[in-house]
């Protein structure tokens, strides 16, 4: 048997009924048209566009509560020491996992986290994710205990030769405990003065290029000198945020977060650096990189004769 039009309509009115008044307030005029423009809207209508809207507000509320559960349990431990606070360049080109292998760290650490873009206009990715900032230059704290700069070649070489992102790391290096990068990121850093004197790393294609902005060229999967950290090529970011982290709280706390995220590498082939490559191999390789590392070869020549080198 089924029940008439007036008795479903009497049901729906009596749940609008009950729904709290500031629902009504905030709902109505801004999610609910008005029933006398549309003379032929029943009131069930009305009262399931409301309810629809509660369960979403609800819906939103608990998702909110199951992301903080899952990063307490994440976290396991808790980390002693003074809040962290971690700047991140992020900038159009950039490839995502230099960013995000050490940002995932980072965040089971407890890190405040700023991801910092020239604006506030998400920035496209190596795999078109877009990133969008949390933070310009004008909103990123002065003092900071990490300076981190991803990689992504393209992207790179439009940040040598950006005075603005240059500008930023000159700005925030003094105040930082550790100045770092990933893969390319650090022809970033040197362009911007900041590895001259250091030892440092970068992804095999261009790492030849550091010694021209007066850095000390290394091959080293993770190179620390000083309070400078730098990372090899993509996937070295889970190596040198585990490093990073030891340093910031202890290596027991980096030990942890390795287990948390089942960091033990058992590649299937041993093809992912050039001291396993045959050199005629390598030779084809650099060869189909020729004219994206030119244009890196001459960001580095303009960055040592701006730098006086």
């Amino acid at each position: 048997m089924t029940k008439s039009n007036s008795s479903l309509e009497g049901g729906s009115c009596a749940v609008f009924a009950q729904i709290n008044p500031s629902y009504k307030e905030t709902i109505m005029p801004n999610l609910l048209p008005d029933a006398s423009a549309l003379p032929g809207l029943k009131r069930r209508a009305l009262a399931t566009l409301a309810m629809a809207s509660i369960v979403s507000e609800r819906a939103q509320a608990a998702t909110t509560s199951s992301e903080k559960e899952h990063m307490a349990h994440m976290q396991g431990m808790k980390f002693s020491g003074p809040p962290i606070k971690i700047a991140m360049l992020v900038y159009p080109n950039m490839v995502l996992q230099d960013l995000v292998g050490p940002q995932t760290i980072f965040k089971i650490l407890g890190a405040e986290i700023h991801l910092v873009g020239m604006t506030m206009t998400p920035v496209s990715t190596d795999v078109g994710i877009p990133v969008p900032p949390t933070d310009t230059p004008a909103t990123c704290p002065q003092e900071l205990d990490v300076l981190f700069v991803p990689g992504g070649l393209m992207g790179t070489i439009a940040c040598m030769n950006d005075p603005n992102v240059l500008t930023f790391l000159i700005s925030r290096a003094p105040h930082s405990r550790f100045i770092t990068s990933v893969c390319t990121g650090s022809l970033i850093l040197a362009a911007a003065g900041l590895l001259e004197g250091y030892k440092a790393t970068s992804h095999w294609g261009v790492v030849d290029l550091l010694p021209l902005m007066g850095a000390i060229e290394s091959h080293e999967r993770v190179v620390q000198d000083r309070n400078r950290i730098t990372g090899g090529g993509v996937t070295a970011g889970l190596d040198f945020g585990l490093t990073l982290a030891a340093q910031l709280r202890g290596q027991a706390a980096a030990e942890h977060i390795q287990l948390i995220i089942q960091y033990a590498p058992q590649p299937p082939f041993h093809h992912g650096d050039p001291s396993e490559i045959p050199e005629a191999q390598m030779a084809l390789e650099r060869s189909h990189r020729a004219w994206m590392d030119g244009k890196a070869l001459q960001a580095a020549q303009t960055a040592s004769k701006r730098l006086k080198l």
